[in-house]
């Protein structure tokens, strides 16, 4: 785990109680005399991540402790609902249910202008997507390679009247458990190129191969990768314009009969798609590029069914990985891997969690509730769930599933 996550490192279990005026949630803890029941929750769950957070808060007058509101806001947006307003009324109508899920006293809920003020300035956003990323890191096993994809999204409402540019913000993915490990802005003054090194070096890139889009590929982040213990797959295109020229002239004569070939044929969507890759190491020693150890090119011919119309697409890339640690059906599995990050994570955010209708203004809000939008998606996807607004269905009916996801190692 990365040291920088180190505070949130969980090594042990142990249950917390985690009763009203009992401490056990900081100083957020309701005062005395408001004793509950208390409820267990496991150590290494969310909840107990949660509880770790500081609260910036001054504790005379804290109604509602920190972790405890940001459960309940996690809750809601499980059930369903993606805006403040609505997750201060899911609470609302359930604080009966959920002081007697929770162990307290009085069955009291945040007024909505609570959740607004903590996520947007009382909570760090560096430190709850750190603890995010820690809490997510603890279950994943050592010496196991992992695809971390990285591309960047802008908050599409947080551009202003008269602006042209919003919040963009660059994520860390692990497209095979749909989490996100780390996220930074990218600032007015700079671009996705000079964010990058910033996000991977709050990572641990040990056994992970890290791919990005044509704008990654630049000579000091594939560096800055390998000498990190990991290794990067990038695609190359007119940004590189000698590189891709190189590239292009090795799989001039590329055909099906060619070696190093991998091919997939699949059918869904309405449309056919058929991949072909070719693989090469003959450049290693002519191109002048950090730790190269080979090139591809990807051709990708897609049919419409219903109208019979086709497309076709070619790409290059360039990998630091070896032909003995990668094939070209595992080049091609990576390269078409990069890509869940469009459509299991932004497209998630924006159509099934409505993070592009959010038009928050408080603080940094917007990016919390991105975060959160992460963090959210990262508790469904990595059990398994295909289908999160089906999903999501079932936690308003059943919330009480939703809070054993919280509170259970």
């Amino acid at each position: 785990m990365d040291s920088s996550l180190a505070e949130f490192d969980v090594n042990v279990c142990w249950p917390w109680d985690l009763s009203e005026g009992s401490g056990s949630e900081g100083s957020g803890s309701e005062g005395s005399g408001s004793e509950g029941s208390g409820f267990v929750v496991d150590w290494g769950s969310l909840y107990d991540f949660l509880t770790r957070l500081e609260d910036r808060r001054d504790p005379r007058g804290v109604r509602y402790p920190l972790a405890r509101v940001l459960a309940l806001t996690l809750l809601a947006k499980l059930a369903g609902e993606d805006r403040l307003t609505g997750i201060a009324e899911w609470v609302e109508h359930r604080k009966e249910a959920l002081a007697r899920a929770m162990g307290l006293s009085r069955a009291q809920a945040p007024h909505r202008t609570t959740y607004s003020r903590i996520l947007g300035s009382t909570l760090s956003v560096e430190d709850f997507e750190g603890m995010a990323g820690a809490f997510f890191a603890q279950s994943r096993q050592p010496g196991a390679t992992v695809q971390l994809t990285i591309d960047g999204k802008t908050l599409r409402g947080s551009i202003g009247t008269g602006e042209t540019r919003g919040e963009h913000l660059l994520a860390a993915y692990l497209p095979g458990e749909g989490v996100v490990l780390a996220q930074v802005a990218v600032d007015r003054k700079e671009n996705e190129i000079t964010a990058a090194p910033r996000l991977l070096e709050t990572i641990d890139l040990r056994d992970k191969v890290v791919s990005g889009d044509a704008m990654l590929t630049q000579r000091e982040l594939s560096r800055q990768v390998v000498e990190s213990g990991g290794d990067y797959l990038w695609s190359v295109k007119d940004n590189q314009p000698q590189l891709r020229d190189d590239l292009a002239t090795c799989f001039a004569d590329a055909s099906p009969s060619e070696p190093g070939l991998a091919a997939t044929v699949e059918k869904g969507h309405g449309r056919i798609e058929q991949r072909c890759l070719w693989a090469s190491a003959d450049l290693n020693g002519y191109l002048d590029w950090p730790y190269v150890r080979q090139v591809f090119r990807l051709d990708r011919r897609t049919q419409c069914v219903k109208t019979g119309a086709v497309t076709n697409e070619t790409v290059y890339g360039i990998t630091s990985l070896s032909p003995e640690r990668a094939d070209p059906q595992q080049l091609l599995s990576l390269a078409r891997g990069h890509w869940n990050i469009e459509n299991g994570l932004h497209y998630r955010r924006d159509e099934t969690l409505r993070e592009d209708w959010c038009h928050l203004r408080l603080g940094h809000t917007q990016r919390m509730m991105a975060a959160i939008n992460n963090l959210v998606l990262g508790l469904l996807l990595r059990r398994g769930v295909k289908n999160v607004p089906q999903q999501r269905r079932r936690y308003a009916a059943h919330w009480d599933e939703a809070l054993k996801l919280i509170t259970s190692a």
